[in-house]
């Protein structure tokens, strides 16, 4: 669990990594209001993905409750993006899935670097 716990924490600090350097950008190359929308998105992805560890953590627990809560989750930040005038979709929606990139570059990274040996002896000769 301990493993599981440190992957959770990796991935959460890979995401906010991605969302800060993505939104300075967005604000660079767009304007401050763009890149606020792209921002709730990303805090929604954020909590989208807290909710999803947590679901993750209860299999094992006999829990068998579904994922309605992170799917009202999604409908509802789409549903106010499209309703109120200062939001816009585009913007929200891929601020919501900076999750889903931060998953794929951490994916990439470990499977691409090799793992440390923790206790290995060279043996000299």
């Amino acid at each position: 669990m301990e493993e599981y716990y440190q992957l959770q924490q990796n991935l959460l600090l890979t995401t906010l990594a991605f969302t800060g350097v993505i939104f300075f950008s967005v604000w660079l190359a767009y304007s401050l209001p763009i890149a606020l929308n792209y921002l709730i998105g990303a805090c929604g992805g954020v909590v989208y993905l807290r909710m999803l560890a947590k679901s993750v953590a209860n299999i094992g627990r006999g829990s068998s409750r579904l994922g309605s809560g992170r799917l009202a989750l999604v409908v509802g930040l789409v549903l106010v993006a499209t309703e109120w005038q200062q939001l816009h979709v585009i913007p929200v929606f891929l601020g919501f899935l900076t999750y889903k990139g931060a998953l794929i570059a951490y994916t990439l990274w470990t499977a691409v670097l090799p793992k440390s040996p923790s206790g290995s002896s060279q043996a000299s000769g």
